[in-house]
């Protein structure tokens, strides 16, 4: 199970941490789209995780991650670290037993969680993500997969909030920059996050959106939500840049999985079932929808099109707007 040209480094790993060169168990679990080789292991009757980096590029990048992964474990925010090899890419950390997390509890800890993550000491910076994003969006656009009837008002939409929408280097914190379901676990008391190879500094409003699109489903929720994470200090600013990078969100979960989706020459099924906003989010919260799966990814860019073309004819999304920009020129 483990590839033959890491099997040396793996036994070194266990053998430093725990004085043993074998484990007494081992099962690969489901990794989605990650690219890493996940395992459960089980040491002196303990189980752990072990992951194996496989990609080179920048984005696995082990010094950074794992210097990112040791803070948020330090912190209380990830499992236990007991080895992480930046030479040959491995890591064991705290194996958790992830139980059912009702949305409803996570409505409640999700922003203290967010909140304390955000306060971490500053994670290296290594792209500016609303670029990248704005690239991947302008690529999809550009490859006309597509047609432009379809889409022409809600990128014209877009180019209004990228136009407006505030670009401050003090107003990025350290961010996870993957909280999907597979990487927040729930014990039962508390709440890990796993998998921190994307992390970097980011602005927190990407990651208060990400959240949101999974506990917040109403109008009470979403103020609840941000009065927990900004506290005494909320207001109608904050509002409004969590409502416009929603939006931008949208776009980009929309360009991205769409692009995915339909990689490989697989067409695009116009008739294909496209569950609301909310139910396909209750589902992989629970689990019951898998992103790696193509006919997924593109049932998941239609939801997140079609909730930005209903917000954008929001009178909010206007308010929104206008608040930004008055704030910027206060």
């Amino acid at each position: 199970m483990i590839p033959e040209a890491k099997k040396t480094a793996v036994e070194h790993a266990l053998l430093v941490t725990f004085g043993v060169s074998e484990f007494e168990d081992i099962s690969q679990l489901n990794t989605g789209l990650s690219s890493a080789l996940i395992f459960r292991i089980v040491v002196r009757k303990k189980p752990y995780l072990l992951r194996i980096i496989t990609r080179t590029d920048a984005m696995g990048d082990p010094a950074r991650y794992y210097g990112c992964m040791k803070a948020a474990a330090e912190a209380g925010l990830a499992p236990h670290t007991w080895y992480a090899g930046i030479e040959d890419r491995i890591s064991i950390t705290d194996f958790v037993e992830a139980k059912p997390f009702p949305p409803g509890k996570a409505k409640v800890l999700m922003p203290d969680v967010l909140k304390r993550l955000h306060s971490l000491p500053r994670f290296p910076f290594r792209i500016n993500y609303l670029d990248f994003a704005d690239g991947v969006i302008r690529k999809f656009y550009a490859a006309k997969i597509l047609p432009e009837s379809m889409i022409e008002e809600v990128f014209q939409q877009y180019e209004r909030i990228k136009k407006l929408y505030p670009r401050n280097d003090e107003d990025l914190v350290s961010c996870h920059n993957d909280l999907k379901p597979d990487n927040i676990l729930f014990d039962g008391e508390r709440v890990w996050l796993v998998d921190w190879e994307a992390a970097f500094l980011n602005d927190r409003y990407t990651e208060l959106a990400v959240v949101a699109n999974f506990v917040v489903t109403s109008g009470n929720d979403e103020k609840d939500y941000l009065e927990s994470y900004f506290g005494g200090e909320l207001t109608e600013y904050h509002q409004a840049r969590f409502f416009l990078m929603r939006q931008m969100m949208h776009m980009i979960y929309f360009s991205f999985f769409m692009s995915l989706g339909t990689a490989d020459g697989k067409p695009i099924d116009l008739n294909i079932t496209k569950p609301g906003f909310r139910e396909f989010h209750n589902r992989l919260w629970e689990g019951k929808i898998h992103l790696s799966d193509k006919d997924a990814q593109q049932q998941y860019a239609w939801v997140h099109l079609e909730q930005v073309r209903y917000n954008l004819q929001l009178k909010r999304f206007d308010e929104a707007l206008h608040i930004v920009s008055d704030y910027q020129l206060s």
